[in-house]
């Protein structure tokens, strides 16, 4: 049985505290740190930094760049989950490995043709391998990834547009959910988007089992409850399945 992740998205956190609030997350007792900072453009390799890593081409959205990753790396030891929206990920998987990311996710929709080098690159690095799926794309174009050898280790699905926190949650991604945890039972399926108490019934019974949530936790007055409701609803959603 997966086990249940609960990753806070560090997009709704305050910035100007960010050692801080991710100290805050963990003891309110997050598993992974997810953290939606994005790179000012794809050439600007040494501007990488956590998770949700953007150049203006893949999304729209844009903000703070630079070293990020490896200065919270110096206060925490928690698994920092990267996300990367990013039109080149294979250009940014040294600069993070050696800033000390946990996770590597990329989007399947910016490698494929170049999948297979770029997963063997970051498990190189020492680093977990993911993909990631716009709401628009086909859950069948993952497969690839997970039937082979070098395969990866999580799928990220989006439950909003990637680019831009504090979406409506699309329950309609649920089937791509269902549909990944029929056929790979002991993957990590992660969901993004959304995720808070009234929506993380639909994205656990579907099988997701990592849940990145942002306003939902850093905007209520006790996290660790959110926390905990969520992590309980992967737990009971396993029982019943």
């Amino acid at each position: 049985m997966v086990k249940a992740i609960i990753a806070p998205s560090m997009l709704s956190s305050d910035f100007a505290n960010l050692a801080s609030e991710a100290e805050r997350m963990l003891n309110c007792g997050a598993d992974w740190l997810h953290m939606d900072i994005m790179a000012l453009h794809s050439s600007a390799v040494t501007e990488c930094c956590i998770c949700a890593l953007q150049d203006g081409h893949f999304v729209p959205n844009l903000t703070l760049g630079a070293p990020i990753i490896e200065s919270l790396r110096k206060h925490t030891k928690a698994y920092l989950d990267c996300h990367l929206m990013v039109t080149n990920p294979l250009d940014y998987v040294e600069p993070l490995g050696k800033a000390g990311a946990s996770g590597f996710t990329f989007h399947v929709e910016a490698s494929r043709d170049n999948w297979q080098e770029l997963v063997q690159k970051i498990k190189s690095k020492g680093m977990k391998p993911g993909v990631s799926l716009k709401p628009g794309t086909p859950i069948e174009e993952v497969y690839p990834l997970l039937d082979g050898e070098n395969s990866v280790e999580l799928v990220l699905v989006m439950t909003v547009e990637p680019g831009f926190g504090g979406q409506k949650f699309m329950p309609e991604m649920m089937d791509k959910v269902r549909t990944l945890r029929k056929k790979y039972p002991s993957l990590d399926i992660e969901v993004d988007g959304g995720l808070g108490p009234s929506t993380i019934e639909a994205a656990t019974s579907a099988g997701a089992n990592c849940i990145v949530a942002g306003s939902s936790v850093f905007g209520a007055p006790d996290p660790a409850q959110v926390i905990t409701l969520l992590r309980g609803s992967v737990e009971e959603a396993q029982k019943r399945s």
